[in-house]
């Protein structure tokens, strides 16, 4: 069976309802980057910061996963599916594919502030207690913090999403600009045989010397255009 890894971003969550943070009128309007995306901005005002992530996490709980989505996790009928994907939803979980690596953490888990990457300390949260309060402990007896890697922090998922972007025969890109690093240097680790596909409704620059098949179209419509270049059945 052959591998086909997805890497996806904001693109593919935004049909859900879940506010992008690049495009106009999303959330870096109404928050900046180093208050609540970065881990100066949670020294500097931990409350603020985890009021903002609270808030996140409520409006995840009930969104629900689109089309594209459920179309990445059919792919699993038809391929070895790995999906690498930059957003901290849970929503590819909630449409059923079983082989994903959060690149940027996870919104409804939290752990420690004192070493955020030590899996004794990652818990997942009751999606009906989902806030995390100031006093809440992780294992260690530090503050409990939002499992998300933000700037400023090393991305610890990187080196399993460059074996798996290595061992792909296919790399599917959808619904990221990618401008965000590490992950934009995913694509420089697939073999000189592999296929690239992006979908994405916006040009989006590759940084590769190599043929690329864009599909200029949002997530859904772009999925179910890919089924059709594949000769696949949804």
């Amino acid at each position: 069976m052959k591998k086909i890894v997805i890497l996806t971003g904001a693109g593919i969550s935004a049909e859900s309802g879940i506010s992008t943070f690049r495009d106009s009128g999303g959330l870096w309007e109404q928050y900046s980057v180093e208050d609540v995306a970065s881990i100066e901005g949670y020294w500097r005002n931990r409350e603020l910061v985890q009021n903002f992530y609270n808030q996140r996490r409520r409006e995840s709980i009930k969104t629900e996963p689109n089309d594209a989505h459920r179309l990445v996790a059919g792919l699993e009928k038809f391929y070895d599916v790995t999906v690498v994907t930059q957003n901290v939803d849970n929503l590819h979980e909630k449409a059923g594919s079983s082989n994903i690596i959060h690149l940027h953490g996870e919104l409804m888990k939290g752990t420690s502030e004192r070493d955020p990457n030590d899996p004794r300390c990652i818990v997942d949260l009751d999606p009906e207690h989902p806030d995390i309060h100031m006093g809440d402990k992780a294992n260690d007896g530090s503050q409990l913090r939002p499992f998300i890697v933000w700037f400023g922090e090393s991305v610890p998922k990187i080196e399993d999403a460059a074996w798996a972007v290595g061992d792909a025969d296919i790399l599917l890109i959808i619904g990221t600009s990618l401008n965000v690093y590490p992950a934009a240097g995913l694509i420089n680790y697939t073999k000189t045989t592999c296929p690239i596909y992006v979908i994405d409704p916006k040009p989006v620059y590759v940084h590769i010397n190599r043929s690329v098949t864009f599909i200029q179209k949002k997530a859904t419509e772009g999925m179910r255009d890919f089924y059709k270049l594949m000769g696949l059945e949804r």
